[in-house]
Order: C-alpha cells, then sequence, then structure tokens
C-alpha cells in the first residue's frame, strides 16, 4: 500500500496462511469484526506466496506448522524477494519453545502472538503493521539525523535489515553494519559513533561482552548502546544492565517505541 493520506485498519489487505479450516475462518472473523479491509485466507503457504508476487499484501498472518513449509522457511522465503522482503509478518502459534521461536523473531515480526489468542493482541499487531507503512518521522530535528552515525551489529543479516529499515524510517541513513561483536569491536576502534545498536545472543563475542569492551576499553566509553534482543533470562539481561546498556528493546518490537527509546537516548547524548 502507498499513500500520502493517513490510514487505518480498514485500509488493510491481510494475507491469512492457516492449514486449518476453522482456525482460518476464526482469524477472518476477528479481522473483518476489527474493520480490516481485506482478508485473503490460504491453507497452503505456496499458493500464499504465488499470490502475494501478484498482489502485495499489508500484512502476513501465518501459523507455524504446515505440511508444505513451517511459518520459519515461509518468512525467510519472503525475507529474500525483493517483493515481499518489507511486508510484516506475524506469527499465531501455541509453540513457546526459544530455540524454534528465536529464528522468527530474528527474521524481523511485527507480533507473535499465542493460541489460544486474544483479539486486543491482533488488534496490536495490526496497528503495529500500520507503523509499519505509514512511520511517524517527526520525533528528531532532521539537521540532527542528516549527522547521526550508527552502527547495527547482529549475526542474523534479517535481523539487520530490520532494525535498518526502522532507522531509515526515521530519517537516519550514515548505517554501519557488524555481523558479530568482534566485527564490531574493529569497526568502533577506527570510527566515531553517535549510537550503537546492538543484538544480545551472537557467536564469539555477544552483546554483553561488546557492551563491556565499550565501556571499558573503548575510546567512545559514553555512547549511547541500545540492545535489541529476543533473550529472555531476566538474570542475564540484568547483567547487561549492570554493563552499562543505554536501554533495552523486545523481539519483536514496535517500530514507534523502538523509535522513541532511540530519540531520547540521542536527545540525552547532544
Amino acid at each position: 500500500m502507498e499513500s500520502s493520506q493517513q490510514i487505518g485498519i480498514a485500509d488493510l489487505d491481510v494475507c491469512v496462511i492457516e492449514p486449518s479450516q476453522v482456525q482460518g475462518r476464526i482469524i477472518d472473523k476477528h479481522l473483518r469484526e476489527m474493520g480490516v479491509g481485506k482478508a485473503r485466507v490460504y491453507q497452503s503457504p505456496i499458493k500464499a506466496l504465488d499470490e502475494m508476487h501478484i498482489t502485495q499484501p499489508d500484512l502476513v498472518i501465518s501459523a507455524l506448522y504446515m505440511p508444505e513449509m513451517t511459518g520459519t522457511e515461509l518468512v525467510q522465503t519472503m525475507r529474500t524477494r525483493p517483493k515481499l522482503e518489507t511486508i510484516p509478518f506475524m506469527l499465531i502459534s501455541s509453540e513457546t519453545s526459544f530455540s524454534a521461536l528465536d529464528p522468527i523473531r530474528q527474521a524481523g515480526v511485527v507480533a507473535i502472538i499465542p493460541k489460544p489468542f486474544q483479539p486486543h493482541d491482533l488488534q496490536v499487531a495490526l496497528m503495529t503493521t500500520i507503523e509499519h507503512i505509514q512511520p511517524d518521522n517527526s520525533l528528531l530535528d532532521e539537521q540532527i539525523l542528516d549527522e547521526v552515525e550508527v552502527l547495527v551489529v547482529d549475526d542474523s543479516s534479517m535481523a539487520r535489515k530490520h532494525v535498518i529499515r526502522i532507522l531509515r524510517q526515521m530519517g537516519i541513513e550514515n548505517i554501519t553494519e557488524a555481523e558479530d561483536g568482534t566485527d564490531a569491536v574493529d569497526i568502533i576502534q577506527q570510527n566515531f559513533f553517535d549510537l550503537v545498536v546492538t543484538d544480545y545472543n551472537m557467536p564469539d563475542m555477544d552483546g554483553d561482552k561488546l557492551i563491556e569492551f565499550i565501556r571499558e576499553q573503548s575510546n567512545q566509553r559514553s555512547i549511547p548502546v541500545l540492545m535489541v534482543t529476543s533473550e529472555d533470562d531476566e538474570s542475564r539481561l540484568a547483567a547487561v544492565q549492570q554493563a552499562g546498556v543505554s536501554g533495552i528493546c523486545d523481539k519483536p518490537f514496535r517500530p514507534s517505541h523502538m523509535k522513541h527509546l532511540i530519540a531520547n537516548l540521542l536527545e540525552d547524548s547532544f
């Protein structure tokens, strides 16, 4: 959807992929009760992918376990196809395993909703989709944004792209990528940044160790560091906060929440 006018839930075109006819009808019913203008329900993710190339939806809602491919494989496939890579994706699943859900989070999704879901959760995901389609770019002065230098650190290229997309929606264009903490250390030693956005779980050097390096050994010890993570271990996150992280944002996140965090961190540092 491309429009200069303010859009709402009634303007959304939603693609639902659910192998269960009953579950598909339930989701479709809730969407229509919320005022969604168009909802297409598919049992086959392969067929849905084919249709998406013809008419791109504003949001894809998918189950995790399906006969032809998993929801993880579906979103990862979408992220490799130019026409589909930026489409917001939402998962509805009863799965709770971190190892099963983390690849979905890393791909950049608007929400992961448990089964059975509450209509409110679905509505929040729809509002998050609207934020992706029509972002608010008025949080910081344009002149400040033109000068901001940001380092994005994540071992997942899909996760980096998702974060970078949000930064560019804010008007930040000077963005450097690092594939892990070790790579980030080398880059930080040679460049100056106004903000570091990093993942927690990374090979070789994780986000915790990277923050320790920045705060104790780098020549940019006061630089704001925002951690964007799917980590849910409270003790590990407490250690990160103790190490000196400036803010923590969960995966998946609402773009508006992340933008306000970044805006506050940048304003405090200038």
